[in-house]
């Protein structure tokens, strides 16, 4: 669902070979070759050589590498719930552009452990319209205080840096979807 709307074009492709180049922020840079001739065999790597029958072309082609012509845009699009702390706090819950959803647990719960799978599943499925944080209360007991969390989990929705609506406990994927949904655009 993340790379559904991820590329963006970027340069138009002269050549009779083009590249996809995709980046991943958890991983190195990857390269997929699509080729657009049909004697194609080597790698757009180094360079290649591609022989054409028609006569509008010489026999062999040289490419050399280029430019992406399509590159992936997917890092805002993150499909796993990431730690928010209090210094990354106002750059990843106030700031952010998406809809925010904020799990406020700590290792020794029970409860927390139950619910977050649930949480991991909405990030993956919600992927690039909504941000899936998590937030231990044992380490960051100011924001929790801030927002007036008294009992774990609490899972908190942010919209344009404001709270909008809070669940508490460990509720069934079906609540917290309902409430996602209401604040993903359509």
């Amino acid at each position: 669902m993340a790379l559904e709307n991820c590329f963006q074009l970027s340069t138009v492709c002269t050549t009779r070979t083009a590249a996809l180049q995709c980046y991943h922020p958890f991983s190195s840079k990857e390269r997929l070759n699509f080729p657009t001739c049909n004697a194609l065999k080597k790698s757009l790597l180094t360079s290649a050589t591609c022989s054409s029958s028609s006569s509008s072309y010489p026999h062999s082609i040289s490419v050399k590498p280029r430019k992406p012509s399509i590159v992936c845009k997917a890092r805002e699009a993150v499909n796993e719930v990431q730690v928010v702390t209090d210094s990354n706090w106002n750059n990843l819950v106030i700031a952010s552009e998406n809809p925010v959803l904020v799990e406020f647990w700590a290792p020794w719960c029970g409860p927390c452990r139950m619910i977050a799978p649930v949480i991991e599943e909405l990030a993956k499925e919600y992927a690039g319209k909504i941000v899936c944080l998590k937030l231990n209360t044992d380490d960051c007991p100011n924001i929790a205080t801030q927002y007036g969390i008294r009992s774990i989990p609490t899972v908190l929705f942010f919209k344009n840096g404001e709270k909008k609506e809070s669940v508490i406990g460990a509720v069934p994927k079906s609540t917290l979807s309902a409430t996602v949904e209401k604040y993903v655009e359509v």
